[in-house]
Order: C-alpha cells, then sequence, then structure tokens
C-alpha cells in the first residue's frame, strides 16, 4: 500500500479507533517496559540545537523518575539532569476537587477566586490529559550544550536509570540559529466572578516571528477545547492546533522549507497513519495562500519551493493533514535560502574508483560533485552539497564492485535494445512519461539470472516495474514491488526485481518502466543484471539490552538472505569484552530469524558499553562475514513491524548482581525432539543466599507450533523442567533454539497502608538458549548427559 493509500484510509479508521487505541498501545508495544519499569523515550522537544548553543530539552516518555546520565552518540554533544515532572493522578485531582467545595462555601474574595481559578484549570487540563497515553507523560527536562566544532547531522540520544537503558530517539545538530515554539495557555474568565464553572482554557497559537535563514522547534499539542464539543463518549474532542512562523522575505529568494516530522520519530504504534503527517501552508503579507505541500515526493515530510515575487512578510503554517494533536508530534522546519539536492546521477558508482555526480536541486552551490569510493565496501553512504558555510540534505549513494555502464537512448523498444554483457550495473532514467528502457543480453539454457532495480532505495520517485522476455516478446518473468526488509524505513517497497532461470540458449530483454507511467530527469535508477551473488545481512535487535550482573537475555538476529543464499550462518561477538558468552549462536539453513541468549559476567559496569555481533556463512567455498546492524523492531499503526536500524547495539547493567554463578541447563547440543516425545531438563538458577527471591518459574518463550513446558518441580541439583510436543502440530527437520524465560517471586515488605502486600514478579532473564531439532522419532528423551552454560 502506497504511503498516500495509507493516508486516505487514515481518516475512516482514525475515528473508529479513537476510543481504544491508546489502550491497545499499552497492550501491544512494551509489555517488557511495564514489568521492568525499564526507562521509554516517545518524543524530545527540541529535537536538535545549534552548533556552539546551550539550551533545555524536554524528553517525554515513560518510567522516567531517577534518570543517571544522557548518552548522545558521537562527540560535541553533552547533557545533563535539570528535572523531572509527573502528571497529577487521580487522587490529586481528587483532593483538587474536595479542595473546590470547601472553597466554594467561604466568601467570595480575588484570594479566593484565584485559588479556585487555579484549581480549575488544573482540572480541565488534567481531564483532557487523560485522553493521552501513558507512554507520552512523565517529562525530564535537560540542559544541553553543543560545542562550536560538533559535527552537523543526526545523532542518537538515550537516557539511563538505575532501571537500564533507554531506547533511542534522534537529535539533530544544525548549523542554522534555531527558535522554539512558546507554548502557552489561554484563560478565559467569566463576566460574573461567581460563576468558576466557566472558566475557560484554551491552547494559544503560535504565531511567531523569526529571522531567516532558521530552523523552528515546535510541536502540534491537542487543542483545549471544554466539553460542548465532545466526542461519542462525552470526553472533550481535542483538535490539533496549527502553528504559524512569520519571516521577511527578499524578492528573487529560492525559498526552501523543509519539515522534519517524521524524520524524526519514524513510527508510532499507535496512530494511523503512524506518524505525524504534517503539511505546510506559506501564506504572503496579505493571507493569501501561495504554496501547499503535504509531502515530498514519496516522503511524508513536506518541503516546499517557492521564489518570492516581490519583498514583504510571509507566513508559514504546519499542522497535521488529520487534524490530530499529541505530545509527541514533534518537528523542525528549515526555512531559508537553503541548498537542497532533488536528484543525482548516477544513483551510485564502483568502489575503490571517483564518481562524478550530476545535481540538480536549489541552491546548490554545484552541479557536480565527486564521490570518493576509494575505501568504500559496497553499500549506501550518505551524499551531501556544501558550501563553506552550509550542508545541504542528505541523500543516498551506492558503490558496488559489478562492473558499471550508463543507458544509452534510444532503447525504448525491443529493435533498438541496449545490448549488456553480464554481469553489469546499467545506472539510468525514465526521463520521460510512458518510456521503457529496453537491454538485450546473451543467456544460457539453465542459467540463473538477477534482475533488481535500485530507485525508490536510492530516494528516486521510480515506481520500478521490471519485465523479462524472450526473443518471441514472450513474457518469462515479471515484477512491481519487492519488499527489502532492510529498507526499515520504507513503507511502500517500490523497486523490482526477478530471479529467474533462463529457458533456452539465446537472447533475452529486459524492459524497466514506471509502473505509474510517469518519468522525468529526476527518475533515475540502477538496473542490476547478474548470475545471482548469494550472501546476507544481519540486524540483531534491540538495539539496548538491559541486565543485572550474572543474568542472561535473549537477543533477536534476523538474516536478510539474498539471491537464493539459504546457508547455515555462525554468530560471534567481535571483540566481545570479558566475560560475555553468546548461547544458540548460530541461524540454521533456511531461517530467516533466530533468538539466542547472551550471558553477561556479574560485575556490573558502570557505563553502557557497546557489543559488536557477527555472523560467518561459507557461500561458494569463500568465508563471508557479516556485522548485525543494531536494530530496534518498531510497529507502525497497530499492525505493521519494521526493523529500524540504529548507531549502537548498547550494554546497559542495572546496579544490582543477579547471580555470582552463570544459570545453567542440562541438555545435549543440539537438543533431538522427537513427534509427540516428552523431554525432561535440569536447571539450575543459583540465587544468592540473600536473596529476596520466594519462588522461581519457568515459561517458553515464543515457542514454536506443538511445543510446550508442561511443568516444573524442584528437585535435589535444581529444577526439574517437562516439556510436551504434540504431534499433530510439530514440523519435522525444523531447528532453531528453545528460550525459557526465568522469573522471581518475592514479597515486598508491609507498610501502614497496605498490610498484606501482593506479591510481585521479577524478571531473572532465561536460560541459556537450547538448541534443538525435530526429529521423527517418538520416544521419551531424558535430556541429562551434560551441563552447558
Amino acid at each position: 500500500m502506497t504511503d498516500r493509500g495509507v493516508r486516505t484510509r487514515a481518516c475512516r479508521v482514525e475515528n473508529r479507533l479513537d476510543a481504544w487505541r491508546f489502550a491497545l498501545c499499552l497492550a501491544v508495544t512494551a509489555p517488557s517496559l511495564f514489568s521492568q519499569n525499564i526507562p521509554h523515550l516517545a518524543y524530545a522537544l527540541p529535537a536538535g540545537g545549534q552548533q556552539g548553543a546551550s539550551f533545555q530539552v524536554t524528553l517525554g516518555g515513560q518510567f522516567l523518575p531517577n534518570v543517571t546520565d544522557v548518552f548522545v552518540s558521537g562527540k560535541g554533544v553533552s547533557a545533563t539532569v535539570k528535572n523531572y515532572a509527573r502528571p497529577m493522578n487521580g487522587q490529586q485531582a481528587t483532593d483538587l476537587r474536595d479542595k473546590m467545595q470547601e472553597l466554594q462555601k467561604q466568601p467570595m474574595s480575588p484570594a479566593v477566586f484565584q485559588q479556585m481559578l487555579d484549581i480549575r484549570v488544573k482540572l480541565l487540563t488534567f481531564n483532557t490529559g487523560r485522553l493521552s497515553s501513558p507512554v507520552l507523560a512523565e517529562t525530564v527536562t535537560l540542559d544541553v550544550t553543543i560545542s562550536p566544532d560538533a559535527a552537523p547531522g543526526k545523532r542518537e540520544l538515550r537516557v539511563a536509570t538505575p532501571q537500564g537503558l533507554s531506547n533511542p530517539l534522534v537529535f539533530c545538530v544544525g548549523q542554522l540559529p534555531e527558535f522554539m515554539e512558546k507554548e502557552t495557555l489561554n484563560i478565559v474568565q467569566p463576566p460574573n466572578q461567581q460563576n468558576i464553572n466557566q472558566v475557560r482554557v484554551s491552547q494559544s497559537l503560535t504565531d511567531m516571528a523569526v529571522t531567516l535563514p532558521a530552523i523552528v522547534n515546535g510541536r502540534i499539542k491537542p487543542g483545549l477545547v471544554q466539553p460542548q464539543g465532545s466526542n461519542r463518549s462525552g470526553q472533550p474532542y481535542m483538535p490539533g492546533e496549527a502553528d504559524r512562523y512569520r519571516f521577511q522575505a527578499r524578492q528573487g529568494q529560492h525559498l526552501v522549507i523543509a519539515a522534519n516530522a517524521r524524520e524524526l520519530i519514524p513510527y508510532l504504534a499507535d496512530a494511523v497513519p503512524g506518524w505525524f503527517q504534517a503539511v505546510l501552508t506559506l501564506y504572503d503579507s496579505g493571507g493569501n495562500e501561495v504554496a501547499y505541500d503535504d509531502d515530498y515526493r514519496f516522503h511524508p515530510d513536506p518541503v516546499i519551493h517557492y521564489l518570492v515575487p516581490k519583498d514583504g512578510e510571509y507566513t508559514v503554517e504546519i499542522k497535521d493533514a488529520l487534524y490530530r494533536g499529541r505530545e509527541d508530534f514533534v518537528y523542525r522546519i528549515a526555512i531559508g535560502e537553503l541548498p537542497f539536492i532533488t536528484g543525482t546521477f548516477p544513483l551510485g558508482g564502483a568502489a575503490h574508483s571517483k564518481t562524478k555526480v550530476e545535481l540538480t536541486g536549489w541552491n546548490l552551490p554545484a552541479n557536480k560533485i565527486t564521490m570518493d569510493g576509494k575505501d568504500k565496501k559496497p553499500g549506501i553512504y550518505p551524499l551531501t552539497a556544501h558550501d563553506r558555510q552550509r550542508l545541504s540534505n542528505t541523500v543516498p549513494f551506492m558503490v558496488d564492485t559489478l562492473p558499471e555502464a550508463l543507458e544509452k537512448e534510444p532503447n525504448n523498444t525491443q529493435a533498438n535494445a541496449q545490448k549488456v554483457k553480464l554481469p553489469i550495473i546499467v545506472n539510468g532514467r525514465i526521463d520521460r512519461p510512458g518510456d521503457w528502457d529496453v537491454f538485450s543480453f546473451s543467456g544460457r539454457a539453465g542459467q540463473a539470472i538477477v534482475a533488481e532495480a535500485y530507485a525508490r532505495r536510492l530516494d528516486s520517485p521510480l515506481d520500478s516495474v521490471l519485465k523479462l522476455t524472450d526473443r518471441t516478446g514472450k513474457q518469462l518473468a515479471f515484477n512491481d514491488d519487492f519488499e527489502d526488509k532492510g529498507a526499515g524505513l520504507e513503507t511502500h517497497h517500490a523497486d523490482s526485481r526477478i530471479l529467474t532461470t533462463l529457458p533456452a540458449n539465446g537472447t533475452y530483454y529486459l524492459y524497466i518502466g514506471d509502473a505509474q507511467q510517469k518519468g522525468g530527469p529526476e527518475y533515475a535508477y540502477r538496473l542490476r543484471i547478474s548470475e545471482p551473488r548469494p550472501d546476507f545481512e544481519l540486524r540483531a535487535s534491540p538495539s539496548e539490552i538491559n541486565v543485572a550482573g550474572g543474568m542472561t537475555v535473549p537477543i533477536t538476529v534476523t538474516v536478510l538472505r539474498k539471491d537464493g543464499f539459504s546457508g547455515e550462518i555462525a554468530l560471534s561477538l567481535k571483540d566481545g569484552p570479558r566475560g560475555f558468552a553468546l548461547t544458540g549462536a548460530a541461524v540454521p539453513a533456511g531461517m530467516d530469524e533466530v533468538r539466542l541468549t547472551l550471558t553477561v559476567p556479574p560485575q556490573p559496569q558502570r557505563e553502557p558499553i557497546s557489543l559488536n555481533l557477527e555472523g560467518r556463512a561459507l557461500i561458494q567455498g569463500h568465508e563471508i562475514v557479516r556485522a548485525a546492524v543494531p536494530a530496534e523492531n518498531m510497529m507502525q499503526a497497530f499492525f505493521y513491524w519494521h526493523l529500524v536500524p540504529e548507531s549502537d547495539l548498547k550494554i546497559a547493567f542495572r546496579r544490582s548482581v543477579m547471580f555470582r554463578t552463570p544459570v545453567r541447563v542440562s541438555a545435549p547440543q543440539p537438543l533431538k525432539i522427537s513427534s509427540g516425545a516428552t523431554i525432561r531438563l535440569r536447571a539450575q538458577v543459583p540465587l544468592p543466599p540473600n536473596s529476596p527471591i520466594q519462588k522461581v518459574q519457568f515459561e517458553l518463550s515464543d515457542p514454536p507450533p506443538g511445543i510446550e513446558l508442561k511443568e516444573s518441580s524442584p528437585v535435589q541439583d535444581g529444577t526439574e523442567i517437562v516439556i510436551a510436543c504434540d504431534a499433530a502440530k510439530i514440523k519435522p527437520g525444523l531447528k532453531g533454539n528453545l528460550i525459557i524465560n526465568i522469573t522471581g517471586e518475592r514479597t515486598p515488605p508491609a507498610n501502614a497502608k497496605q498490610q498484606a502486600p501482593a506479591r510481585q514478579r521479577i524478571s531473572l532473564g532465561a536460560l541459556p538458549a537450547i538448541p534443538f531439532e525435530i526429529a521423527p522419532q517418538n520416544r521419551e528423551i531424558t535430556a541429562l548427559s551434560r551441563d552447558r552454560k
């Protein structure tokens, strides 16, 4: 589904989900956060700052008391915690209502009225805030300083509490002067001060003057509208506000107004279409609309380019396309005569060489730059244009090792097809609407061929279509959209890919065009035509792992297999710190995902540390090593999941020791599971003598169909765990890891308000992963042959 298609559905779906959207979010997005109180960040406001500046940043999220440290990736940004604020709870609201009733019994005086007014405002704000999700409710204020020589661009910001390390947020280091929206409440008092219930509160509209060039920071909050505007449940309805910024512009200026919203928070779990859908509108001094944008090509974030016709004051307005407002609808808008790249050609080049790249766009310092691939391995790299003062936006540039060629017109039919010799990467354009580019090549019977277009993944608007025919024109293969799970920020996978086997010796023709019959100079592509190049990429999630000393925890590794590679991949820690160990560290052949476990040493580390995970596989007689890219598995719009790459895999220690000796489980490697069998394992969980844990429980985590943990019972040297296999559901030949989570129960100390406190469940991590293989035999297995750490 296209981004525009998602937004078309959004208006209908948003109303339907209004009553239960936040409750569902709490149920599906972060159950581990609720059980462990691990800090979770939802937004940063502002989401960046200028080089050389000091300013305050508000972080919103959940479980943020006692933030001890702030970590920003890269150099040149430092931050310290200033204060913490928790929203008013129900009991506090009840106390205020009681206070209001007491005040109403007193003679009205200016002092009494002012007290009642303060309470009324707090209660109105509280009633409105109850519609917000708890994952947005708490705030922490930071004092941030950016050094003058800090490199501009995106960073990752995290916070730490005694419970662990938070998820990362995008934080930008900019070069332009920055302005911050001023959020204020508008309080309307009744003419007659006797009736406090007529007091009305609304969010004052932002209407600020700024000087160019500038970056303005703000957010689209819910409006505070009183109950005569309410939804079906009778709760106050809160349409989102619109923020306005006024500036002076001169005739002849090429203004660029570029919003960053989804770029800052790529996915929202509890909103449709799954992000803040910003809209920009530009007005002249007479209030006339002169420019508008709700997205830039296929990017949800809008960009306006406007040639100023005359000197004067202009106003840019930002709002949500669905008229919503939320605390995490944060934005940054760059305004000015700024360099902005709209297209590049070619979209990539050869490794170990220099490529001259043509640039198109606005206010660019040059129309060509040189990309040096001398020390670059195959992959996608950022490309920017810059003068001595300002950087442009960033666009992707792809580096590869195959021979490169340029498309040559005319080549739009089989009769004038451009001849190419495989393997090759062709750099071309669909340069007019309805155009097709056709390439001919010689092939052999039984030869496997891959044709893959890189366009949308390289910021081209091309929605590619690939078609393969033989000499007679018979279609042998066709593809419109191919989903690349490694492109975690794409929601419309518009690139195409064909993998097929040629039926006979002869000449074949490969067509590439646009699915929407569009075209133009910016509709560029890179087209790889070759025999399969088996390979793989890895993603490791989550990108932050919170542990106590001696604990064992699960990690998920996802494999992105390429060109038919299906072999086993061995996983390991590269230059791993002493005392860290992986168990179940292999991705079985044919599998796209595995959960393994990491055991950490008992000595807690003060600072978070970075781990490097890598995979090795034998491909066509050569050992291939690939680093695992850290990623966050993020939910979009209640349903879709995306692996969003991050820069570091961080391990944070809680300031406690869980185990001084490792947890163990007795099982052969791999564990042979027969259809219908009963398996008995023995686990040892060496709790320290003074541990408050009174009971230990075990639970299979995400087991394959047909495998169930039936019971666990204490024995002399640990705990016996019984696993049953349902012969009707089990799949012979399946391989993977069994992950068994450990939880403990404890009774907290009694207090004056609660004489008999309920027992608490505490996560103790997991047993070391147990590699298994489903065998066809039907028998009982007692898996006590040897101990495993």
